[in-house]
């Protein structure tokens, strides 16, 4: 199932589906909102904290996840009509949409398709990312030439148009999903193993408040080259490598503490993409409001509750009959009919 996967379905496939992923994709939607919603409370010494540590793998942990469950992408007639419909086109009408706030808000109106603005550039890498998969698919060490390209693309300023910083920082991602099998998400969820990934996300939360005023925002956005941050190539290209380590770390621990079993949100994680798209015209709004009771500890602690409930909010049955025609559009009237074999 892709991140925008369809949620119309028969009961039996969606008894079929496994909850393991719905859960874990539904915890993740849960940080990137709440993660959102604080972002402009960085300035409170616990947000900062936390902002850093969730960045640091809730989109690897979206992008590994969408890795391993486009490894049958293929360049047939069927896959290509769904990329288009739940990416190309969902991409398009959230560009021209995110216009209408900085409109509003901004008195500015920049539209550039090929230059992502805000959330919309996972749809874009995405679609890239896809395009590849056959190629990862054929060669012998897939996972290292993704880590080569990765850490080059940190020592070039490579233009903004398809996201091109993140979508070659963030490759190797993709490529590790790719290159997952159903046996290894099962070692996960070994009770040593855990265990050990509880410990692991603790051990993080613990020391994100002492290393977070310590390492550069725009490291942990994937946004701009080794020199626009502030370090030579080597530096630079040894502090990706560890970036990418820390999150495969911590997206094999977040992996591991989420329940296998269908959970009360299992139903919600088949939507997430709803709440990712959907969520940014609220942060926009709501960071607008914030006052001295947000630029607290209870403030924050309040703000990311608010994120949770905003997240299972967007992904609800109704929100996705109201938006479905933007997130999930209805595109055979646009496709010639499919040639039946023989």
């Amino acid at each position: 199932m892709s991140v925008a996967s369809p949620v119309r379905m028969a009961f039996p496939r969606e008894a079929a589906r496994d909850p393991f992923f719905d859960n874990a994709k539904f915890l993740a939607i849960t940080l990137v909102v709440a993660g959102h919603l604080i972002e402009d409370l960085r300035d409170v010494g616990v947000a900062h904290a936390a902002y850093f540590y969730v960045y640091v793998f809730h989109m690897p942990l979206f992008i590994v996840l969408s890795g391993y469950l486009s490894r049958n992408f293929t360049f047939s007639s069927g896959k290509a009509r769904k990329l288009i419909s739940t990416l190309a086109v969902p991409y398009v009408i959230f560009e021209l949409a995110y216009a209408l706030p900085r409109l509003i808000m901004y008195g500015r109106l920049d539209i550039s398709l090929l230059d992502p603005y805000y959330l919309t550039w996972f749809l874009m890498s995405l679609f890239l990312w896809r395009l590849s998969t056959p190629v990862w698919q054929q060669l012998r060490w897939p996972l290292a030439v993704a880590v080569g390209l990765s850490l080059l693309s940190g020592t070039s300023a490579l233009p903004d148009e398809l996201s091109m910083n993140r979508t070659l920082g963030l490759l190797p991602f993709y490529v590790l999903g790719l290159m997952l099998r159903p046996e290894h998400f099962a070692r996960l969820r070994l009770r040593a193993v855990r265990i050990a990934g509880a410990v692991t996300l603790a051990a993080g939360a613990a020391a994100a408040p002492a290393v977070h005023d310590g390492v550069r925002t725009e490291w942990i956005r994937w946004r701009h080259t080794n020199a626009a941050i502030g370090v030579d190539d080597l530096t630079g290209s040894l502090i990706r490598l560890g970036m990418l380590a820390a999150g495969v770390v911590l997206v094999a621990a977040f992996l591991a503490v989420t329940p296998s079993r269908r959970t009360w949100y299992s139903g919600l994680g088949a939507a997430t993409m709803y709440a990712y798209l959907l969520h940014g015209f609220v942060v926009k709004v709501a960071e607008r409001f914030y006052g001295d009771w947000a630029e607290t500890v209870p403030g924050v602690a309040a703000v990311a509750a608010a994120g949770v409930g905003l997240a299972a909010l967007l992904c609800t049955p109704p929100v996705r009959r109201v938006a479905r025609w933007a997130v999930e559009p209805r595109m055979s009237w646009a496709f010639t009919r499919l040639r039946r074999p023989g």
